[in-house]
């Protein structure tokens, strides 16, 4: 997990911005301003995080890692101002989940009742087989 400081560090001094001319809503903006904001975060030249989690990141096949880079794109608002904001957002999202501590699975046996209904299901089921066969009579 990310810590308030880490992400203090993160907003200010660890990612690149590229803007273009966004495609959608914003009038006669469209065709002057450039709205659309791609934010590119560098894992390996990080500042703000530790090498531990720089590890677990680049460990992880993630479809938002590729090349040691995180790469989001936002433009749903008119403003670059928001956009970008918005971008932070989703990375500090992202980062969370993504250095969040898996859990262990621990193995378990089933319960009695659990094998109890198993047998009683399959017991069923044989049953509903059997009614599935046509009779034929002996003469």
């Amino acid at each position: 997990m990310l810590t308030v400081e880490q992400i203090k560090v993160l907003k200010a001094k660890d990612l690149n911005f590229i803007t273009s001319r966004s495609g959608g809503k914003g009038g006669q903006n469209v065709n002057k301003v450039e709205s659309k904001v791609e934010l590119v975060f560098n894992i390996e030249n990080s500042l703000a995080l530790r090498e531990s989690q720089k590890k677990t990141l680049l460990a992880l096949q993630s479809s938002k890692i590729k090349n040691g880079e995180i790469r989001l794109t936002s433009e749903s608002e008119r403003s670059q101002l928001r956009n970008k904001e918005k971008a932070i957002l989703k990375l500090i999202d992202i980062l969370q989940i993504l250095l969040k501590p898996k859990k262990k699975r621990i193995a378990t046996t089933p319960g009695k009742s659990a094998k109890e209904n198993k047998l009683k299901q399959k017991k069923h089921l044989k049953i509903k087989k059997a009614l599935r066969k046509k009779y034929k009579p002996e003469d």
